[in-house]
């Protein structure tokens, strides 16, 4: 199914927590796990705002990913993707993460949903490097970043812990062309 990415807006807060609580337990498989305070309502309209917040003062973008099945069936909230960490002036860079719902993974949405966050960091926001960071484990991951021209250019040895293991990380890099 195709996909769009749209600005996260607190207008889509109760899109959002839904699909973070149907998610839960799939991401914490690959990230730290959250409190129970992360999934209240109030909290995810605020940090949605934070994001609004951001996104006008040119620190971070976040997006949401949503396939788009048809003109009759509504659009389905499937991922988050956002470019965080920006410095300007001189390096115009951008760290890039993103996170697909279970059910959303293995189809080719992420590949089209980086694709997309590409042609809006390379265009509109003037950004010139893309980073991104990836455990050798999640091979899903590796290979979306590969798909969208992107090459490794380092690893980190046990870099971060994670359920009481420290793992890895491989360091990838784009640059507009």
């Amino acid at each position: 199914m195709p996909v769009i990415i749209t600005p996260a807006s607190s207008t889509h807060a109760d899109a959002v927590l839904d699909f973070e609580m149907q998610n839960r337990a799939y991401f914490e498989q690959w990230v730290h796990s959250r409190t129970d305070a992360y999934y209240q309502p109030a909290r995810v309209r605020a940090s949605l705002h934070a994001a609004e917040t951001e996104r006008e003062q040119d620190k971070s973008f976040q997006y949401l990913i949503w396939t788009t099945a048809s003109d009759t069936i509504p659009a389905q909230l499937i991922g988050r993707i956002n470019l965080t960490n920006i410095v300007r002036p001189h390096y115009n860079k951008a760290t890039l993460g993103y996170r697909m719902a279970q059910h959303a993974t293995g189809k080719g949405q992420a590949s089209a949903a980086v694709q997309l966050i590409m042609q809006e960091a390379f265009g509109p926001l003037k950004l010139w490097r893309l980073e991104a960071v990836v455990r050798p484990s999640n091979i899903g991951s590796t290979k979306v970043l590969e798909k969208n021209g992107f090459h490794v250019f380092g690893k980190s040895r046990r870099s971060v812990e994670l359920h009481g293991e420290w793992h890895d990380l491989l360091h990838f890099e784009r640059c507009a062309e």
